[in-house]
């Protein structure tokens, strides 16, 4: 399977990456490239790791660190990694 990335995905992880080397430093921000790097390398073997949200949108997130869940989507051939979502925001704010 082949994963691809949406422009929203790439800006939040870029935000996210911002936001971590500038309050904890530039081995926080490793950390955390390195977990997704590895989330993101077993997704074609395992892609349906993350819980399933929405059924019929085959919506699945995965919860990468204690504050960070990624919301992806399998369909085809394809892994479509959408988003990266603060776990602390308002619930209704996540992706449908």
């Amino acid at each position: 399977m082949r994963v691809v990335w949406t422009k929203t995905a790439l800006r939040r992880l870029q935000e996210i990456l911002f936001y971590i080397q500038e309050e904890f430093g530039d081995n926080a921000k490793m950390q955390f490239q390195s977990r997704a790097r590895d989330f993101t390398g077993l997704l074609p073997d395992f892609p349906e790791m993350g819980t399933l949200e929405i059924k019929a949108k085959n919506l699945r997130a995965f919860q990468l660190t204690k504050q960070t869940r990624v919301y992806y989507r399998v369909k085809g051939g394809r892994i479509t990694i959408l988003t990266f979502f603060d776990s602390r925001q308002d619930p209704r704010k996540r992706p449908s």
